[in-house]
């Protein structure tokens, strides 16, 4: 078996280490590229999202390096996800590709079907050798989530533009390459010494940005404009909604979802829209009882469940007192717009936060 699959942040490492943990020939997806969202653009139907332009690019990519299975995972629900997994393989078939589709519904979910798919992937080996593989598979992932988050307080106060980033690459490199359980430990242990030894300042109070908004688009950052370090060198501390830890524990062994969100959100959006619509709306509650400055929600151009979400957010922001920026994003989406409206949402945040200052201040002199 020679397997290809999507490129999703720091999912990569992950699956690269559990197929070849199973004996398996990992063609591992390079960071995706303009080439490669406009080659699954060319072969996508027009209403579909850029997380299934880029990973159909990144497919054919992968079978183009002599892939022979394709692996996918989808959620279930009202939302167009579901049916992405069999969308590629008829496209790709179409195409003249002859390829296996190992798919992953939710365990939770479809039990019998997960139960087959896994016992198609793992072989020979026996299934404690797999839930082995497995749990050291989430410690890795549990690293490598530790290093997002220090990097993502780190970067908005660092003395050298740009050596939050490029300290993160060398901690991220050095735990790809980690494979067993005491590598890992090791390189975990090394990888945040590395992180920590970034010059920086940690007395400055930074903006705080919640992003919230679907899962690839918030964890993949090429389908971003890699919003994260843009926002980082405005001098904004971000903390997205969802991280793969978190996601595997609310979505994946777990048919509830993120509870605290949704609750949150019940007032507002009280059932279930598909992908992260209704936690979407809860995240903004949340980031605001959390005295966060503002939220940006990112969101693939056309997807249905954010589209219901962006629907509320006047009315959020209002009864909340924050303000919230949505991006559409999608192939045709340009960095430089990006850009733009992020420094002036951050521009308008830093002016909400001096005229609050400033109020508190005068307030205090007058009492």
């Amino acid at each position: 078996m020679k397997a290809a699959f999507g490129h999703m942040g720091t999912l990569t490492p992950i699956i690269e280490m559990i197929l070849e943990d199973l004996g398996r020939e990992s063609i591992t997806p390079n960071r995706p590229t303009r080439h490669t969202l406009m080659l699954g653009a060319k072969y996508a139907p027009e209403f579909a999202c850029i997380p299934f332009k880029i990973v159909l690019g990144t497919y054919l990519e992968g079978l183009q390096r002599g892939a022979d299975t394709l692996m996918s995972g989808g959620g279930y629900g009202p939302c167009r996800a579901g049916l992405y997994g069999e969308l590629h393989g008829r496209i790709l078939n179409d195409l003249g590709y002859n390829f296996d589709f190992i798919f992953f519904w939710p365990p939770l979910r479809k039990p019998g079907h997960f139960h087959r798919q896994m016992h198609k992937l793992k072989g020979s080996h026996s299934w404690s050798y797999l839930w082995k593989t497995i749990k050291k598979a989430y410690s890795k992932l549990s690293v490598l989530d530790d290093l997002e988050l220090k990097a993502q307080s780190i970067r908005p106060r660092e003395d050298l533009y740009g050596s939050t980033s490029r300290a993160f690459d060398k901690a991220y490199s050095l735990m790809c390459r980690a494979k067993t359980d005491s590598e890992i430990r090791e390189a975990g242990e090394e990888a945040r010494q590395i992180m920590d030894r970034v010059p920086h300042d940690q007395s400055r109070q930074p903006l705080k940005v919640g992003v919230i908004g679907e899962i690839y688009v918030q964890l993949e950052p090429f389908a971003n404009f890699f919003i994260e370090e843009k926002l980082g060198h405005l001098g904004v501390e971000v903390r997205r909604s969802i991280y793969l830890t978190s996601y595997t524990r609310h979505d994946v062994l777990s048919t509830r979802g993120d509870m605290g969100s949704r609750k949150l959100a019940m007032p507002y959006l009280a059932q279930k829209v598909g992908g992260h619509g209704q936690n979407s709306v809860g995240d903004i509650i949340r980031y605001s009882k959390m005295g966060y400055d503002g939220v940006v929600q990112l969101a693939p151009f056309s997807c249905i469940p954010e589209i219901v979400a962006k629907s509320l957010v006047p009315q959020l922001s209002k009864d909340y007192g924050i303000p919230v920026l949505t991006l559409f994003i999608d192939e045709q989406t340009g960095a430089a717009g990006i850009q733009t409206r992020l420094e002036a949402f951050v521009d308008m945040m830093e002016q909400r936060r001096s005229n609050r200052q400033n109020k508190e201040n005068t307030t205090g002199q007058v009492s």
